[in-house]
């Protein structure tokens, strides 16, 4: 039976996912193999001996120490893609809101509460209106940076809407440039694309890589009537820097779904709470893709969309045992693994390594159950940080 600890309100159709015959699942779980969690922060909690995974349900993993969880073989998962059509959305409702005169004409239109008659009204906003209007984006050129799940949605929706799309992503996977429509014209910096733009949208991951990269020497290349827009994290953006731009006239609005004090009633701040996987469907997409990728790695130990370990997928080999090890990503230990069954005369059907940075991780499908001694002495290896057997 695994145990499944949860934070947050998950949702159903992802907690449904546990069979329930193999599986308990509760926030009250004690000793648990796994973690399900949406926002809350895991820094400070203590570790259970018995943890070998976490599951964040959305993408950002910065509410878990991920660093600290390496060290001790932990696998933690994100759900990359799972919310990306909610925030999609959101973005395009954001360059909308900056283009047209949508919240100061709603604002206006609340203030005439003292008015009864309908055609009087009728006839004042007739008059009123050209205060309002607005521009249309079809035409316009929207630069995004971070070109993945979220970056390559928001293109395809700019392109449909009649937009040219320029984008800068230093870290593009090939799986992400197969998903990236051909009319994206990458460019070379954040510089050029800031310089093209008349929107800016951020899609990148809060990494210190990306902290501030947003700042303003890189605001000193927009036009003085560029929208920033930022849904992907507070970190990439100096809001000082930001505001000193808006305040000056050398930017004309951001939209943003973090909220600071510093921007709080700002003109030409559009502040929305988080809201952007705040959907119905975002949240069961999420739940369902972060089960689901507990389920294999507990059950196979394959690992689908891990922040801190390899990409490592094998099939199982039928009336075989299953053994996984991490370790640190240095030269021997998996030859040192391999001596160890030859001499337990445990003979090896299967196998898979990879690794990612500092991390490696294996696969040792054996054609039988290993005893507790082979699995001791496998994690008796110099730099072997944790071996389960399934």
């Amino acid at each position: 039976m695994f145990k499944i600890k949860t934070y947050n309100k998950i949702s159903v159709k992802g907690l449904e996912r546990f069979p329930r015959g193999s599986y308990e699942v509760g926030s009250d779980i004690g000793s648990p193999d796994a973690v399900l969690l949406r926002s809350q922060k895991l820094q400070g909690v203590e570790v259970p001996a018995s943890l070998v995974a976490v599951a964040r349900a959305g993408a950002g993993t910065n509410n878990v120490p991920v660093a600290d969880y390496s060290k001790l073989g932990i696998v933690v998962f994100n759900t990359p893609g799972a919310n990306a059509n909610a925030v999609k959305e959101l973005v395009m409702a954001g360059m909308l809101l900056a283009t047209r005169g949508i919240l100061p004409g709603m604002a206006y239109v609340n203030t005439l509460t003292d008015m009864t008659d309908a055609a009087e009204m009728h006839t004042l906003l007739e008059k009123e209106k050209a205060r309002f209007a607005g521009g249309e984006i079809k035409g316009k050129t929207l630069g995004i940076v971070g070109l993945g799940a979220i970056g390559s949605l928001v293109a395809d929706m700019a392109l449909a809407m009649g937009m040219k799309v320029v984008g800068f992503d230093p870290a593009l996977s090939i799986d992400a440039a197969w998903r990236l429509d051909s009319s994206v014209q990458r460019m070379e910096n954040l510089s050029a694309l800031m310089a093209r733009s008349d929107y800016i949208s951020l899609h990148v991951p809060a990494l210190e890589a990306t902290k501030h990269m947003v700042n303003a020497a890189a605001l000193a290349q927009a036009k003085p009537t560029a929208v920033l827009l930022n849904f992907a994290r507070e970190t990439i953006v100096d809001s000082a820097a930001v505001k000193q731009s808006l305040d000056a006239g050398k930017l004309a609005y951001y939209v943003c779904d973090f909220p600071e004090p510093a921007m709080l009633n700002h003109a030409k701040v559009i502040a929305m709470p988080h809201i952007g996987a705040s959907t119905e469907e975002s949240e069961e997409n999420c739940a369902v893709m972060a089960a689901n990728q507990l389920m294999d790695y507990l059950e196979n130990g394959n690992i689908v969309n891990s922040v801190n370990f390899p990409a490592v997928s094998m099939g199982r080999v039928t009336n075989s045992s299953r053994i996984t090890f991490s370790n640190d990503n240095v030269s021997g230990v998996l030859g040192h693994v391999l001596s160890v069954l030859a001499d337990k005369k445990v003979n090896v059907i299967d196998m898979m390594n990879k690794s990612r940075g500092e991390l490696a991780f294996n696969i040792i499908d054996v054609e039988s159950k290993p005893t507790d001694d082979v699995v001791s002495a496998i994690a008796a290896v110099e730099h072997v940080i944790r071996v389960r057997v399934i």
